[in-house]
């Protein structure tokens, strides 16, 4: 439980740092859009800004979408290791995470969908997709045994 305590202290810190990310990265994609655009210069500038700023955008919540997803394992961890008294709260931790991931993985959505580059685009929606399967799963499989276990 220390190891899992380190662990966690470690993922919170992580996330702290995602915030400030996260607001950098909404920053950038608001200042391209300020940029100029009279020119077809500027414009090209200004487009190909927008695209790498958005690209950042959307990197910044999947990496949170993926911490949030390790972070279940652990939560996984602490309710099969932990307090049993502790147990249901740990389940909402699960849940916590889950909304978590799926949070996070909305964000990604909605940046991909204004991305041109199709690659990109692909590779991150099927890591999201993915992601978000496995996050339900996990969270499933943890309250469908402590449900079992709970059951009087």
């Amino acid at each position: 439980m220390r190891h899992i305590s380190g662990v966690a202290l470690q993922q919170k810190g992580a996330f702290v740092e995602d915030i400030d990310r996260d607001s950098e990265a909404y920053d950038k994609v608001f200042a391209c859009f300020k940029m100029p655009k009279a020119m077809d210069e500027e414009k090209a500038a200004r487009s190909t800004a927008i695209q790498e700023a958005t690209k950042f955008a959307a990197l910044v919540p999947m990496q949170v979408a993926r911490n949030a997803y390790e972070l279940m394992t652990v939560i996984m961890d602490v309710a099969r290791l932990g307090n049993r008294n502790a147990v249901t709260d740990a389940c909402v931790a699960m849940m916590s995470a889950r909304s978590a991931v799926l949070g996070a993985l909305m964000n990604v959505r909605i940046n991909l969908g204004s991305l041109k580059d199709k690659e990109f685009v692909s590779k991150l929606q099927s890591e999201a997709d993915e992601l978000e399967h496995l996050a339900c799963a996990k969270e499933k499989e943890l309250l469908d045994e402590i449900n079992q276990e709970l059951k009087v």
